[in-house]
């Protein structure tokens, strides 16, 4: 489709440096034909929405006063950064983004030299900007800036603390702008929000601390300015504020509240700050979804809502006309809510992803049983884990991905004390448009190295609930891993009965003869769909559903490779540790000879598409897997599908 038309002055910015041949006047104006190009474009290609419609006078004002690139600016996350995108060279090619071989839905520094630092998983901004500025002052480039745009859900996690920590003895020429809109994806939770608020709304102070600066800016002696303003500013804060100033004790000067909607206000405000050297937090509050009315009332649902209606604000959704399988995040919101009822030791934790992983049904109906602990993965981990000396059973719902970031908690703190903590590892695999940092790619291989823990992966809801079952039992002693991937299943029935499952017990599909494929996972309904074209040719190879990639089931894979003399292992993970090399070390370990071929995630970063176009480019779709048995059994020209 091409591209969106932009209004007439965003129509002439190409780059930064155009934006600033503008007046100041004309700023307002920008704004909206920015906020307006958004609109257009996500409600037509889809994206993250809300987020960058809150910033869209934060991003025009910091490319208008920042000498952008040279001055180094740094997205958290990155959700937000779509204004910055089209403002940096990127506008004519932003019908793509997200799309397959088109621009990334983040900041991304191979895209362009303006993305600094990239981006994905949130609360890493500060920490990469704070070593930006360290360079530049080792380098003696004291000219440069260095902003961290963080949001007050990002701020949640362990990193910022660390990195502010660090800034403020630094002496180093940071800005960080805290961009306070009380929300991640799901509404912001924890004491930092009501600290935040409680800061904000000290209107005494700001206005005080705000005629006190216009009138220290009249006077003609710049020491005397910064000196008497830090001295003053201090004693207001102490006279006035219920608590003192968190981000000062660390030492940042903190700036703020300021309205992050108010254009003029916010060039004001960082012209100033450029003259203020060493750490500073400029805090301002905005309205995620701004100028888009649905958005700003539900934020939650106007996150991502893919592609609408600009006008009505209907979101498109696809007509079903057949009972249709339920996302696997439902199956298990839905499940677990279920198992609660029976098991009083029940619960679930997620850090800040309710909605995302399905969680939200259990805090609706059983509030005091299941937890957000906001952005805080390490966190999640090891609360579960002492809820678990307790006695709870806990659903610990993590991304695969944000997984990558409590590592140490899982071998620590529930590995290492075998503490039955139930690990669900919602989005594995290739997630789609979210691209690489999102990607469930390194589970399998990172969480089957590690002593006690049972890693599985259901091939269907079933499989799902029934793993979610076996792993609460009383008798499940051990830590259980359990991984299955974004969007929907393949069972419209999905509520079936619950079975225990034997832990490491894997089951035949079918039976056939010359070739055995292994899977582990979704990727197993690939198989079955891959048998059928291959039944209609004549061949007929063998399926098993293995389960569980630790512990693997010896007795299946002892049975079936004396009678196969060549293997094919599918999973949606990294082919390099994952559950092929499992099989692989089997088959070393008691001197089988067999023929293996590995499907799955290649040992490279796979960018970001829609996940059949994915599968189809790592070669573990139906068709390569037809492909695949072909090229073994005839050795012929392969088939396209």
């Amino acid at each position: 489709m091409s591209e969106i038309i932009a209004g007439p002055l965003l129509n002439a910015i190409e780059f930064p440096a155009d934006l600033r041949k503008l007046d100041k006047g004309q700023l307002q104006q920008v704004c909206q034909e920015l906020r307006q190009f958004i609109v257009d474009c996500v409600s037509v290609h889809g994206g993250h929405f809300g987020a960058s419609l809150g910033v869209v006078e934060l991003s025009v004002a910091l490319h208008y006063v920042m000498n952008t690139p040279d001055d180094q600016l740094v997205w958290d996350v990155g959700h937000q950064a779509y204004g910055h995108k089209i403002l940096t060279g990127r506008r004519r090619q932003f019908h793509t983004n997200r799309k397959y071989g088109g621009l990334s839905g983040f900041p991304k520094r191979s895209e362009s030299e303006y993305d600094t630092f990239g981006v994905g998983h949130s609360s890493t901004s500060i920490s990469a900007a704070l070593g930006m500025a360290i360079a530049s002052k080792l380098k003696g480039e004291h000219h440069r800036q260095h902003i961290a745009v963080i949001g007050d859900g990002a701020m949640t996690a362990g990193l910022p603390f660390e990195a502010l920590n660090h800034a403020g003895v630094s002496n180093s020429n940071v800005l960080i702008i805290l961009n306070d809109n009380n929300m991640s994806i799901d509404p912001n939770v924890g004491a930092l929000k009501e600290y935040l608020t409680d800061i904000t709304t000290s209107h005494t102070y700001n206005k005080l601390r705000d005629d006190f600066w216009n009138l220290l800016g009249k006077l003609p002696y710049p020491n005397f300015h910064r000196d008497m303003a830090s001295k003053v500013e201090a004693s207001l804060k102490g006279v006035i504020s219920k608590s003192s100033n968190l981000f000062e004790a660390l030492g940042l000067r903190y700036f703020g509240s300021i309205d992050g909607h108010n254009i003029l206000k916010l060039v004001e405000t960082l012209k100033d700050l450029k003259d203020i050297p060493g750490p500073k937090l400029l805090h301002i509050k905005t309205v995620k979804g701004k100028g888009y009315d649905l958005a700003e009332k539900d934020q939650t649902l106007w996150h991502a809502p893919g592609t609408f209606d600009k006008v009505t604000g209907k979101i498109n959704k696809k007509i079903i006309t057949t009972p249709e399988a339920p996302k696997y995040q439902d199956v298990f919101g839905k499940t677990i809510i279920e198992l609660a009822k029976a098991n009083p030791a029940i619960m679930g934790i997620t850090p800040a992803m309710p909605s995302g992983c399905s969680l939200k049904f259990m805090m609706e109906e059983m509030p005091d049983r299941a937890i957000d602990v906001g952005i805080a993965e390490q966190h999640a981990v090891t609360l579960s884990a002492g809820l678990a000396t307790q006695g709870m059973r806990v659903f610990c719902n993590i991304y695969s991905s944000f997984m990558q970031r409590a590592y140490d908690m899982v071998i620590h703190d529930v590995a290492i004390q075998k503490l039955p903590v139930v690990f669900c590892l919602d989005r594995a695999g290739l997630v789609g448009d979210d691209g690489p940092t999102h990607h469930g790619a390194y589970d399998i291989a990172f969480m089957r190295c590690v002593p006690n823990l049972v890693v599985s992966a259901p091939m269907n809801e079933a499989e799902l609930r029934n793993l979610m079952y076996t792993a609460q039992l009383e008798e499940t002693k051990d830590p259980f891993v359990i991984r299955y991937p974004r969007g929907q299943g393949v069972m419209p029935e999905w509520q079936t009965p619950f079975e225990k499952i034997t832990i490491g017990k894997g089951r035949m599909i079918n039976d056939g003869e010359g070739i055995l494929i292994l899977s582990i996972g979704h990727p197993g309904n690939f198989v079955v769909a891959a048998i059928q074209k291959l039944n209609e040719q004549g061949v007929f190879p063998a399926h098993a559903d293995m389960r569980f990639a630790k512990p693997i089931d010896e007795e299946l894979l002892h049975e079936l490779a004396p009678r196969f003399s060549k293997i094919i292992t599918i999973e949606d993970g990294t082919i390099v540790g994952g559950f092929g090399s499992a099989v692989l070390e089997f088959l070393s370990e008691y001197n089988y000879k067999n023929e293996v071929i590995r499907l799955g995630i290649p040992d490279r970063i796979v960018e970001h598409g829609k996940p059949e176009e994915l599968h189809h480019e790592c070669a573990y779709d139906t068709a390569a897997i037809v492909n695949t048995v072909l090229s073994l059994t005839r050795k012929e020209a392969v088939v396209s599908i």
